[in-house]
């Protein structure tokens, strides 16, 4: 009797199980019910509440690019252009695990106030995984780099972070690739610029991390990019949104506009593609634009009642947006696995410590002249520069504001008591006006024999949008990549001085650097390394952390080697384009050890690689494969196809394992007019950077 009741029981739970309604059957349901203005009030990010049909009010905008951010305390991590020099997917994969933890924590307490306001939702507009194809592009430290394969590999990790596990009850939050598509500045013309670029481009460049983030991470929201696209705002491209996003790749999300996006359609001086507001509502509902960020969409009841949109495409909208809430549990109370979560561990010490890590892991070692590097403390040390105690330089954009801030003033103080730390100069000068007094710095100098010298540039500089007139910069981009003079002079000044002198740059972007080659000793690439940045700066130049971050972009040597920054074409760009040599390539970053490649060989669908660390210290090294078709004379150079991160004990060899798919042999097929595996002759190029590869030729059938 009792193996029937139990029987009785599970058919019982499973029929329950068929007949509960679909996340879509119930957001349907609701939909019925409502007149279209309730309708067009749920499709702005601010959405209202309908209380007689039980859908709270809900703010869809939140940010989380290396943290919880715009919503006070919370652990502010390297930026994201920094992690990914780590090529650690594993570790950025926690790093937004952590982060959802954190989410889901300032959430509870939104709720438990009785208000959830913009910045406390969970749905987060992260990652940008637009490609980062010039260093003058301001928003580019918001991304992951200049190769599409790097960039997708990581933007599924956040992707996977911040939503949670598959399996879980409800999705633990949104993440949302951005800006779709074709989207890397000027920043000043982004509300009207076009972008013109040939299909091969787009497919071979621009749209594969979105096509990863989409098909294999599941992302649950695209934002569109405010700049149109072959003549129509990406918001209304059908040829984007409907003939790839949702045709090619099946894509069920919400798309959503960037903020203000929709109104670019119609403002004077901007897209001018659409007369007014009603207009430009009609057609971004129509082309499968969902939410708007942004007031537009209050016109749609004019748009229905004038005839330019059919209430069927509202409801199929509302649709997305409504059953996505109930996936995360929001029309249900927020019952769900993270309620139990901690207060503390909101910039607790284990994200302390996680930030920390993640932090020495991003630092790249550029240049370490007679192994200048790692320092032993001494009161011969000093700390000079403009960013040596600048904590919301550390923070990036998009951040959090943490309890607590190691700059690198800080971390050194704790080595050498009684350093001299001084600025020395500012970051930038006016045009014209000349601020620095190398005789007085060097008298405060006077018994110092080495200088670590925090340089570079801020977020206060480059950045989305800004209003900047300060030479070689423009509107949150740069005109010019080159470190700013007033910093170059001081540098010189100090070598000539001889003192030896160690550049910790700080910066979201490439800097071209080649006088400082022989102006520094030595030169660590710290971009904005986040609270615990002065911590982990430390830990790597006096040798507790043996540095192991590579280059996630090509550091020129300088402005003129790049293209026309207006220009789309990938030709010249990037490590697999450009025909010149670099100061510094992608993929590039020095140890305290030397890692030594032993002959790649094929063994059935995979390529091993024995590495060997022959020096006298423990380190990590990233091992990269990149791939060419050699009769593919239009093709890339080289790309970036797998990589691994691995630690190897001195002394001993490593056997690295790539497998070989049909994605390892992706190329443009001209019939097809999109990228697909290819027969033909590879090569298969391994190294520690894009510049310095054992090859090894494959053919694959």
């Amino acid at each position: 009797m009792k193996r029937i009741f139990l029987l009785l029981c599970a058919a019982a739970l499973i029929l329950a199980c068929k007949q509960a309604p679909t996340p879509e059957k119930r957001a349907r349901e609701l939909i019925a019910q409502m007149s279209i203005e309730e309708k067009a009030s749920l499709m702005v990010h601010p959405s209202a509440p309908i209380e007689e049909l039980g859908i709270p009010a809900y703010n869809w905008w939140n940010e989380a690019l290396h943290g919880v951010a715009r919503n006070g305390k919370a652990t502010v991590f390297p930026q994201s252009i920094a992690m990914a020099a780590s090529f650690d997917e594993p570790l950025l994969l926690e790093v937004f695990t952590a982060v959802s933890d954190e989410a889901r924590v300032k959430n509870r307490q939104a709720l438990e106030s009785g208000h959830v306001g913009q910045y406390q939702g969970l749905t987060f507009w992260t990652p940008n995984i637009n490609i980062f194809r010039d260093p003058r592009w301001g928003r580019g430290m918001e991304t992951y780099g200049e190769d599409p394969y790097l960039t997708g590999v990581m933007g599924m990790a956040v992707v996977r972070g911040l939503q949670g596990p598959s399996d879980a009850p409800v999705l633990k939050g949104h993440a949302c690739a951005k800006h779709y598509a074709v989207h890397s500045g000027p920043e000043p013309i982004r509300h009207s610029f076009n972008a013109e670029i040939s299909e091969r481009d787009l497919r071979e460049t621009y749209l594969p991390a979105f096509k990863d983030l989409v098909t294999k991470a599941d992302v649950q929201e695209v934002m569109i990019a405010y700049n149109s696209f072959r003549g129509y705002p990406c918001g209304a491209s059908d040829y984007l949104i409907n003939t790839i996003l949702r045709g090619e790749w099946g894509y069920k999300g919400i798309v959503l506009s960037d903020c203000g996006a929709i109104d670019n359609f119609w403002h004077k001086g901007q897209h001018e593609f659409s007369p007014d507001a009603v207009h430009a509502t009609a057609i971004a509902i129509k082309t499968g634009t969902d939410l708007n960020c942004g007031s537009t969409y209050f016109n749609i009841p004019e748009a229905v009642e004038q005839g330019l949109l059919d209430e069927s495409y509202v409801d199929q909208s509302l649709e997305r947006l409504i059953a996505a809430r109930i996936r995360m549990g929001e029309l249900d109370g927020n019952v769900e696995p993270w309620k139990d979560l901690p207060d503390d561990i909101v910039e607790g010490e284990e994200h302390l410590a996680l930030s920390r890590k993640m932090a020495q892991e991003t630092m790249v070692l550029l240049q370490n002249k007679n192994q200048i590097l790692p320092l032993q403390p001494s009161p011969k040390i000093a700390l000079v520069g403009p960013n040596a105690d600048d904590r919301e330089m550390q923070w990036a954009n998009y951040n959090g504001i943490p309890d607590r801030t190691v700059t690198l003033a800080d971390a050194m103080k704790e080595r050498i008591p009684g350093l001299i730390c001084i600025p020395g100069c500012e970051r930038v000068e006016m045009e014209g006006v000349s601020t620095l007094d190398e005789k007085a710095v060097l008298k405060q100098l006077e018994g110092i024999e080495t200088v670590v010298f925090a340089g570079g540039i801020s977020p206060w500089l480059e950045g989305e949008e800004m209003d900047v007139k300060y030479p070689g910069f423009k509107g949150g981009d740069r005109t010019s990549i080159e470190l700013p003079d007033v910093q170059r002079r001081l540098l010189k000044a100090l070598h000539d001085a001889g003192k030896k002198v160690i550049l910790v740059n700080f910066s979201g972007s490439a800097i071209a650097l080649e006088p400082e080659t022989e102006s520094c000793d030595a030169i660590l690439q710290a971009w904005y390394p986040g609270e615990e940045g002065g911590l982990a700066i430390t830990d790597v130049l006096f040798g507790d952390f043996n540095p192991s971050g590579r280059l996630p972009v090509t550091f020129y040597k300088n402005t003129e080697q790049l293209p026309d920054f207006e220009d789309y074409s990938m030709k010249n760009r990037t490590y697999r384009y450009s025909q010149d040599s670099p100061l510094y390539p992608f993929g590039f970053g020095l140890s305290y050890t030397t890692f030594e490649y032993g002959t790649p060989q094929v063994k059935g669908k995979e390529l091993l690689v024995p590495v060997t660390n022959i020096g006298i210290r423990n380190g990590a090294e990233v091992v990269q494969l990149y791939v060419r078709l050699p009769e593919d004379a239009e093709g890339p150079l080289k790309s970036l196809r797998g990589f691994q991160r691995v630690e190897i004990p001195s002394g001993e060899t490593v056997t690295v394992k790539f497998p070989l798919t049909p994605e390892t042999f992706l190329s443009w097929n001209e019939e097809k007019q999109d990228m697909l595996p290819t027969k033909g002759k590879w090569e298969l190029m391994v190294g520690g950077n894009s510049a310095d590869l054992n090859i090894v030729e494959y053919l694959y059938k």
